[in-house]
């Protein structure tokens, strides 16, 4: 057993140079312990690409991440950042332009066949500049696309091959916003595996990237998924992630509340609408999670009793492994059009013009926000 941990100490995978191991599968060098004795030894994820044209996502946090990226800006590249619509500024990389210097971003919107099927795409994607602007993202081309049900692939590739100009091509992105079925793609659509893998990672980090390589000599780099702690996907029990995560198309709820009523949303989170006049507000949440109206003066007495039963996901056994919850109050002014938006839940759309006083319930840490409404 000594000199099997001696191995995994010491072995590198001979595809990207990571350190392998063999305990985590989601994190960076896995590869079952069968493999070990496999000559080259590889670890699973450049198995995969190898031999079946396949990536898979592995994650690191934020600070690794743009360790990991600070030598971007200083290369010739293209630069395809892939979110997440349903949880737009939670999977949107912050500080990202500072790293990848004047080289060209696609934002590459994924799961937007979530959103319903009347959604005004150019407003949507003026929306998205206008959000990329405040957060200082400058962006080539933003292409709104399903991975899940293969939409808009072929305009992504096109604006791939318009931007690339015989550059290497960097995917970057969170965990969970369907990064590995990109790379897949573009494995298939530009890269010819008979070649032997070749690797690279960046001095004095121990992280990997792997680089796939393109027929005319250049790469596709695939960078490990970004683990963001303010998402509810980061947050949850596994058993609880469907709740959480939308499979399916959005069927957005209406309700017409009076000041002093109460939405619970499962047990994972609250909507106070404290003061103002009657008006209504859309929930766009997961469809399998369950939403509960109260009274305000109600709804405290309420989660003490019904917390892990009644309202659920999650059930009383994973109830105490989430934060405790945190209030977040927003005033929302007349005459604006504005979400509430919790990162990786969804958002609740104020319908009203007259003005209101809100407050949001959550985990703490979970990313909370007013914007201009998305719809």
């Amino acid at each position: 057993m000594n000199e099997q941990s001696e191995t995994q100490r010491t072995e590198k995978c001979s595809g990207c140079g990571i350190k392998l191991q063999t305990e985590h599968k989601d994190q960076p060098g896995y590869l079952p312990e069968v493999a070990l004795d496999r000559d080259p030894v590889i670890c699973q994820r450049c198995f995969r690409i190898k031999n079946y044209n396949e990536a898979s996502s592995v994650s690191v946090n934020q600070d690794e991440f743009l360790r990991l990226l600070s030598g971007v800006g200083e290369k010739n590249a293209l630069v395809i950042h892939i979110v997440d619509i349903f949880d737009f500024e939670g999977s949107l990389i912050s500080g990202l332009q500072r790293f990848v210097g004047n080289n060209p971003v696609i934002l590459a919107v994924n799961k937007c066949d979530l959103l319903p099927k009347v959604t005004n795409w150019n407003k949507l994607r003026n929306w998205m500049q206008q959000r990329c602007k405040e957060e200082g993202l400058r962006t080539a081309e933003i292409v709104l696309c399903s991975a899940k049900r293969n939409q808009g692939f072929d305009r992504l590739l096109e604006a791939v091959t318009e931007l690339r100009g015989g550059r290497d091509v960097y995917v970057v992105g969170a965990t969970n916003v369907g990064k590995s079925t990109l790379i897949n793609r573009l494995i298939s659509d530009y890269s010819d595996l008979e070649q032997e893998l070749t690797t690279s990672r960046y001095p004095g980090t121990t992280l990997d990237t792997v680089k796939i390589p393109l027929d005319d000599g250049h790469y596709i780099i695939d960078t490990p998924g970004i683990v963001y702690p303010w998402r509810y996907s980061e947050l949850v029990e596994r058993q609880d992630l469907d709740a959480v995560m939308p499979a399916n198309p959005l069927k957005p709820a209406v309700y017409q509340l009076n000041e002093g009523q109460t939405l619970f949303f499962g047990g994972l989170g609250r909507f106070d609408f404290v003061q103002g006049p009657h008006q209504s507000f859309t929930c766009f949440i997961s469809g399998t999670l369950k939403i509960h109206r109260t009274k305000l003066e109600r709804a405290d007495s309420l989660y003490a009793d019904h917390r892990g039963e009644m309202l659920s996901p999650p059930g009383s056994d994973r109830m105490d492994k989430l934060p405790p919850w945190q209030r977040h109050e927003f005033r929302i002014n007349k005459g604006s059009r504005s979400d509430l938006y919790i990162s990786g839940l969804g958002w609740i759309k104020v319908n009203g013009t007259e003005g209101a006083v809100v407050a949001i319930h959550v985990p703490r840490g979970v990313k909370v926000l007013t914007r201009p409404s998305m719809i």
